[in-house]
């Protein structure tokens, strides 16, 4: 985690730069995250979290150690070292575990802090601001504090014990919950400084009294809410004058930056902005396998168009119908009558259709799609009807026309973005703040 500590320092001297981090499980998302940090000579964060990957496989059926192995498979196909690669866990703490009385939900955190750290995760985000069965709502910050300091001394064990660079860790967490908003988004608050300055001692201090005091300078991290947010059609952008008193007290933490959930969608100039103010870890997930979805809708519509393809694939017709037969990941989502809820599935900035891309039935039709468009490549003019800016990186001899190329250049695209903010391109809003 050397990186990620010197990254901070430079930060705190002065430097704009930062860091994205992906949270994603999509094998392609992960390529391209990896093929596009290697273009710039980067690492990449790949970031898991508590819901996608725990000790009883998560929605992507996967162990740490499990999805430590996948992300690896893929390096090891795509060319990047080992080495290059940090891995992340997101909302650690009993937030699968909820509905749980908080013994039994802490008791589970515990193993699973453990299975990360042992797995080679090293930049870890403790949070245990959820309430459990019998909490209190909200859960107030000195047991908030008190819980993540018990969990990062399971980390430094199970560090100590598997050895390796020592973990850094983020605490806090962001209002509203990961994955979208459900409520308005004009009512969108920023943190405010004094909120965040408490959450700032309260961890200090449950940190000292857990005999953390030398752990403290590795809390590189701080979640807040910025006022950048997204639902399913809307984007709030962010507004650097709004946070300017909450981007000054992080100043005064030699160790510390921000780190901001939910920038899914935001503009270059925004996140610039972001990274300036001192949000200098940037997540982005949604974003990404949504842009993924865009590729994909759009090769299917290339296919219909292609005379004498063969069998089509029915690529756009199979994925609605599984997931009209199985509604679990968008039923408490997509609310109103089916004609609405199947343009949500399609359309919906919180992307609940990457849930089902591991579908065996979706997999076969995407399959077929990518077989019938590599045995006959898409003519030029349906790349420029239907995919333009990977129309101009095929002309420009940047992608190839092959389909596995051009949905990995859809996801490229976005994270070229982010890696340019972290660049240390700072925005004449902010300048003027």
């Amino acid at each position: 985690m050397d990186y990620l500590l010197n990254l901070v320092q430079r930060h705190k001297a002065g430097e704009p730069v930062g860091i994205h981090s992906v949270c994603s499980a999509h094998p392609l998302v992960i390529e391209a995250a990896m093929e596009s940090a290697a273009a710039r000579g980067l690492p990449v964060l790949i970031e898991s979290t508590s819901n996608q990957v725990n000790q009883d496989g998560g929605y992507t059926g996967m162990t740490p150690a499990a999805f430590r192995d996948f992300v690896f498979g893929i390096a090891d196909r795509s060319g990047m070292a080992r080495e290059r690669i940090l891995l992340g866990g997101d909302h650690l703490g009993p937030n699968a575990w909820q509905d749980q009385p908080a013994n039994d939900a802490m008791a589970r955190a515990e193993v699973l802090i453990g299975q990360y750290v042992t797995a080679g995760f090293r930049k870890i985000h403790l949070d245990c601001s959820m309430s459990c069965a019998g909490d209190p709502v909200p859960l107030p910050d000195a047991v908030v504090a008190e819980r993540a300091a018990r969990l990062c001394v399971v980390a430094e064990n199970a560090w100590r014990t598997a050895g390796g660079e020592a973990p850094v860790y983020v605490v806090g967490t962001e209002v509203p919950v990961p994955g979208g908003a459900h409520e308005d988004l004009e009512e969108l608050s920023v943190t405010t400084p004094e909120a965040a300055a408490q959450t700032i001692k309260v961890h200090r201090q449950a940190f000292a009294a857990a005999g953390l005091e030398a752990v403290w300078p590795r809390v590189i991290g701080l979640v807040v809410q910025p006022g950048v947010e997204f639902d399913h059609h809307k984007v709030i952008d962010y507004k650097p004058e709004r946070a300017v008193a909450l981007s000054r007290l992080i100043e005064g933490e030699p160790t510390m930056v921000y780190e901001a959930h939910s920038t899914d969608y935001q503009t270059p100039s925004s996140l610039a902005a972001l990274v300036a103010g001192h949000f200098a870890i940037l997540k982005v997930g949604p974003g990404l396998t949504f842009a993924l979805r865009e590729t994909l809708w759009a090769l299917a519509d290339i296919e219909e168009q292609m005379i004498g393809i063969g069998k089509e694939s029915d690529f756009k017709n199979t994925v609605l119908e599984v997931m009209r037969a199985e509604p679990e990941y968008w039923r408490k989502y997509y609310v109103g009558d089916p004609q609405r809820a199947r343009f949500d599935q399609q359309y919906s900035l919180s992307d609940r259709i990457r849930y089902y891309w591991p579908h065996p039935d979706i997999q076969a039709a995407q399959a077929r799609l990518i077989e019938n468009l590599e045995r006959e490549a898409p003519p030029l003019t349906l790349l420029s009807q239907y995919l333009p800016s990977q129309y101009e990186a095929v002309r420009e001899g940047r992608v190839r026309n092959l389909p596995a190329d051009l949905l990995k250049e859809g996801v490229a695209k976005v994270l070229r973005q982010y890696m340019d903010a972290c660049a240390g391109a700072a925005t004449k809003e902010l300048e003027t703040c």
